[in-house]
């Protein structure tokens, strides 16, 4: 089942975003509308890596599209995620570079295609890396919250060694005056803009940006 997400007062369904799940369409939209609110496109969310590998073709050929984005998680290997996407656009004659491009991937063509690998098109990990990039170098709780969740013996975790990560942002947004979902905080300014965010948004704007509907 999708679900869609509008940006801005008008959307352009012939610009599109294929997510994973519904925490990556909300920081994504999150982002976007904080950051670069005149772009207009469509996410939407397809309830797994399974499920978004299956739609690329389908919405590459869907009738009207100009520009079609592809969001994944790298998971513990980048490369082996990046080959499913290119073995999903080879299915419409579309062939990816070898590896990504480190600044996002954007291929011309009628459609468009770009293709984020997060959290940073280089490294092996998830939104939560993406995430953690952006909480601020001088935030008192951050390193409070990495001991708090290393401190906790193996055998005792709850979550695997993938998800440490995840873990430590989940406590450290615990502790915000109040607790709240990871997106509010673009919103509140709990999260800021660096390098690597700054490099995401260029993405999206590369991608969606001057094509006609």
């Amino acid at each position: 089942m999708t679900s869609p997400s509008r940006l801005g007062r008008a959307t352009d369904p012939a610009k599109l975003l294929l997510v994973e799940g519904s925490d990556d369409l909300q920081v994504v939209r999150r982002l976007a509308r904080e950051n670069i609110p005149e772009l207009q496109f469509e996410i939407w969310q397809r309830q797994g890596i399974d499920n978004l590998l299956k739609a690329i073709p389908l919405q590459y050929l869907r009738q009207g599209t100009t520009a079609l984005g592809i969001l994944v998680d790298a998971d513990d290997n980048l490369q082996f995620r990046w080959n499913d996407v290119a073995d999903s656009l080879r299915q419409v004659r579309v062939d990816l570079p070898t590896e990504p491009d480190p600044a996002g991937t954007v291929l011309e063509g009628a459609p468009r295609v770009g293709v984020w690998v997060m959290p940073d098109n280089r490294s092996s990990g998830q939104l939560e890396d993406f995430i953690h990039k952006m909480i601020p170098e001088s935030d008192p709780v951050w390193p409070r919250s990495e001991a708090y969740i290393d401190g906790i013996p193996g055998r005792d975790r709850k979550f695997g060694r993938t998800k440490v990560l995840r873990a430590k942002v989940g406590a450290w947004l615990a502790a915000r005056e109040r607790p709240r979902p990871v997106w509010i905080g673009i919103e509140q300014g709990d999260l800021q803009l660096e390098e690597n965010s700054r490099a995401f948004l260029d993405w999206l704007q590369r991608l969606f940006g001057d094509v006609l509907p």
